[in-house]
């Protein structure tokens, strides 16, 4: 049986790297896109995991505090903008968390 530690990582060796935090299915989308690039644009993250404003901010929120993700506030045609981007921890985690769910499918009986 898996347990998550305080962090939100498991704590046995079948899914070592798994992350309860990253794994929700939009925070893992949230991941995937920005592991994929420097940093993107909220709106661009917000059209491309298909959410409204606040649920994406309510995701960041909860990445930001883990240490996963960081914003930069820009103006942009005289508008403000947020760029977000993966932190190094960030980007560790979420590869870690990407190659145990590898290990979880690969170590599945074969039926």
């Amino acid at each position: 049986m898996t347990r998550a530690d305080a962090s939100g990582r498991a704590s046995d060796d079948a899914s070592d790297g798994f992350d309860v935090i990253i794994h929700a299915p939009k925070r893992l989308m949230i991941c995937a896109l920005l592991d994929a690039v420097a940093e993107a644009e909220f709106a661009v993250v917000q059209e491309r995991v298909a959410v409204s404003a606040s649920v994406l901010s309510k995701h960041v929120a909860v990445l930001m505090e883990a240490g996963y993700v960081a914003q930069r506030k820009t103006v942009r045609d005289t508008r403000p903008r947020v760029q977000l981007r993966l932190t190094s921890d960030g980007r560790r985690a979420y590869r870690a968390h990407v190659a145990a769910l590898r290990a979880i499918v690969d170590a599945a009986p074969d039926d």
